[in-house]
């Protein structure tokens, strides 16, 4: 059973890097109402996408500079990586419907 990766400023180039699919990170605090929302989707689609795809979540309170990094102003956030770059990105809350359109173009 997947379930979302806890991502950090110090481990986050190595796990986008290292990763074998895309990676979804949802830059998100703890303090965010839609955050809450997203969340509950994003494990859903981390157990129906396994290895597809790989779904991490990095606080924005407490990783400040991975957020810096990707100029994120507003959470929920949520970039696609692929060989460690940024392909894609979707601001606000999505529905899973959304989120997993949003997926399907990349991988």
């Amino acid at each position: 059973m997947s379930k979302p990766i806890e991502l950090t400023d110090s481990n986050f180039e190595e796990t986008l890097l290292s990763s074998s699919t895309p990676v979804l990170v949802d830059y998100w605090a703890e303090w965010c109402g839609p955050c809450k929302m997203v969340a509950p989707v994003l494990e859903e689609l981390a157990e129906e996408l396994e290895g597809k795809i790989t779904i991490g979540k990095i606080d924005v309170d407490s990783n400040r500079d991975s957020a810096a990094k990707q100029n994120v102003m507003s959470i929920p956030t949520l970039i696609l990586f692929k060989d460690g770059n940024p392909v894609d990105q979707r601001v606000g809350a999505l529905t899973k419907n959304q989120l997993k359109d949003f997926i399907n173009e990349h991988i």
